[in-house]
């Protein structure tokens, strides 16, 4: 599918009232950007709702083949966001298997068509909808610093949010963003290709984690915790073998990053 762009959807006006789908991996491993993006929406005065029976997207199984699999996890989802709120996703990558794919896997059943239809259509991934809804304006109070933007595959490609997060970026007065070389490949990841392909996959991390620091960027910014963990830690790794402390490439999810420098926290 090609990638979309804000001329491709029509936005709503700034709600009242959002749900938000933490994704497994910020559940799990990096609540801190979940509570981060409650923070961000929250104080544009919109009510967040976190649905409890969350699970997976169902991408994992989509891509890897079991459309049957993907099929069940995403039914879990169909149910929870009942209310005509938008869905804000804090990954590109969850982002574009609910707006994209959640009607091709329910083809088959005009019913459940019908509603994975309605639930795609108000998924929105969270840059995107702080860019085109919100119209995010606050004033960067942190210091200056230099850092690099990746974005995932599907952030760029589907969703077409590499776009709206560059833009956010690009409103905090005091951060210099800096471009790697190839910014648009592959950070080697891929959910279960880096489980099935490990040596193709580290090479490719590799050569992202080599043109992030070519760069010269303290750290490197990205709204999907799958490609953030990845190359930070292959990064980490390097750092190891070669008794370097601490991290030389750290890196932090976009809602983080932006919640930080517009409260004054430090990083």
């Amino acid at each position: 599918m090609g990638q979309e762009s804000a001329r491709d959807r029509a936005y709503p006006p700034k709600p009242g009232d959002v749900y938000l789908y933490s994704t497994c991996l910020i559940d799990q491993f990096s609540p801190e950007a979940g509570l981060d993006t409650l923070n961000l929406l929250e104080r544009e005065g919109i009510r967040v709702h976190f649905p409890d029976g969350q699970t997976c997207c169902g991408q994992p199984a989509y891509n890897s083949g079991y459309p049957d699999e993907a099929r069940a996890v995403a039914l879990q989802q169909l149910s929870l966001f009942s209310q005509p709120w938008p869905v804000i996703v804090p990954s590109g990558s969850c982002a574009a298997m609910m707006h994209h794919h959640y009607p091709k896997l329910f083809a088959s059943d005009q019913a459940l068509l019908a509603r994975a239809t309605e639930l795609a259509a108000r998924v929105f991934e969270l840059t995107e909808f702080l860019v085109h809804v919100i119209n995010f304006k606050q004033p960067d109070r942190g210091s200056a610093c230099t850092v690099a933007l990746h974005t995932s595959c599907h952030a760029r490609r589907e969703m077409g949010s590499h776009e709206t997060s560059a833009a956010l970026l690009s409103t905090l007065d005091n951060v210099d963003v800096v471009v790697q070389d190839r910014i648009e490949e592959c950070c080697g990841f891929g959910g279960t290709f880096a489980i099935r392909y490990p040596e193709i996959s580290e090479a490719i991390v590799s050569d992202k984690v080599a043109s992030l620091r070519a760069t010269g960027a303290e750290r490197v910014v990205s709204a999907d915790c799958g490609c953030l963990f990845n190359i930070t830690g292959r990064a980490a790794k390097q750092d190891e073998l070669a008794g370097i402390a601490p991290p030389t490439l750290p890196g932090e999810h976009i809602a983080s990053f932006l919640w930080k420098r517009t409260s004054g926290i430090p990083s």
